[in-house]
């Protein structure tokens, strides 16, 4: 008997049930990876063999298949795992577009509130980017930065920011580097670097209090000037992909935008 005409339940899983489950009722990778206790990566990976065992090209028909329908004859074809594979590459790509558009809107209605922009616009770096935390810094010149605005941060960890105010960071640490060049700095594991083998405050908050291990840092740039740093954390050693990094840079672009915006609202009060 063909897997077409087979009910969900003969054809997957108990684990694919509940994966597929989740994710046809609206569940990110990140809220299932954190349930189950599996990476974003995993549930993916188990995401594109339902789509092939089921012969769905779409969340749609996921549903529609979990539910106890029948597959359209659009849906049956040899290349199931070609076509998984791009079925949800194209439901990520449409999720980020509505994202961004999303962030957009936020920062042309929030009249100055960067408090509120900032926490939307780490939320969905952190679900897009499969992070657990992220921070972003405001740079003030002469090698100092402070950590202005948290999304998901250790208490330990925030408390030893608020502690610092505005702090000078290691030359070799991630923002170190980052200040210096101007380019975004992509970090492994933390605990991997010689840094981590020094006394470096930075380095060792961030791993022992903050529980890192990989992170990206985004240059913040308005112009050719530094603004801040645009910085998401893994707390497992699962360094960020290129698309993810790209992606990441484009929240840190959106950032400065909304920092901009902040500024020209506070000086029009001021103004008036």
């Amino acid at each position: 008997m063909k897997n077409s005409m087979k009910p969900a339940s003969d054809i997957l899983s108990p684990r694919e049930i509940e994966i597929a489950s989740s994710y046809a009722d609206g569940d990110t990778y990140q809220k299932i990876a954190d349930r189950l206790c599996l990476a974003p990566s995993t549930v993916r990976t188990h995401l594109a063999t339902v789509y092939r065992k089921l012969e769905v090209s779409s969340k749609l028909a996921l549903l529609a298949r979990l539910n106890g329908d029948q597959p359209s004859n659009e849906d049956q074809t040899d290349h199931a795992a070609v076509i998984s594979e791009l079925a949800l590459s194209l439901e990520e790509a449409l999720r980020r577009e509505r994202t961004m558009a999303e962030v957009l809107k936020i920062i042309s209605r929030s009249h100055g509130d960067i408090d509120a922009v900032m926490a939307a616009i780490l939320g969905f770096a952190l679900e897009l980017c499969e992070a657990e935390f992220g921070v972003l810094f405001e740079h003030h010149g002469n090698n100092r930065f402070s950590a202005s605005f948290y999304r998901g941060i250790p208490s330990a960890f925030r408390d030893w920011f608020d502690e610092q105010g505005a702090f000078a960071p290691g030359a070799q640490t991630g923002l170190g580097r980052m200040e210096h060049t101007h380019e975004v700095i992509n970090i492994f594991d933390v605990r991997a670097e010689k840094v981590y083998h020094t006394d470096d405050p930075l380095r060792h908050a961030t791993a022992k209090l903050g529980g890192a291990r990989s992170f990206v840092a985004i240059p913040m740039l308005s112009g050719d000037r530094l603004v801040g740093a645009f910085t998401i954390y893994r707390q497992q050693v699962r360094p960020f992909s290129r698309e993810a990094t790209e992606l990441a840079h484009t929240f840190a672009d959106q950032s400065v935008i909304a920092l901009e915006n902040a500024r020209m609202f506070s000086g029009l009060r001021l103004g008036n």
